[in-house]
């Protein structure tokens, strides 16, 4: 009878890892995107190329932003900032940049 009880244990105890492990996985994404932890309020309107950009909502570390394409990368820039916010209405908003 003890044998039977500690394999009934030892089935529960693992379906119980297993299913634990799984969860985690759902919750967590393995890629998980970098995001803007501080914005710019300088005008680098002359640097962003393509005509799509990238609005970032704060939450956890991440600050609020709109996130242009430049010629050396990606840029993070006050979304209130009104240089910001004459470019942004001539251009697409996407989710992807």
């Amino acid at each position: 009878m003890s044998i039977r009880f500690l394999s009934i244990t030892l089935l529960l105890l693992s379906v119980h890892l297993f299913s634990q492990s799984s969860a985690n996985k759902r919750l967590i994404p393995k890629n998980i995107p970098p995001c803007c932890t501080k914005v710019s309020t300088a005008n680098i309107s002359i640097d962003v190329t393509g005509d799509m950009y990238r609005q970032q909502s704060a939450r956890y570390h991440c600050v609020e932003a709109i996130i242009f394409r430049t010629r050396n990368g990606l840029a993070c820039v006050d979304p209130k900032a009104e240089w910001v916010q004459e470019l942004t209405a001539k251009m697409t908003k996407t989710d992807k940049i």
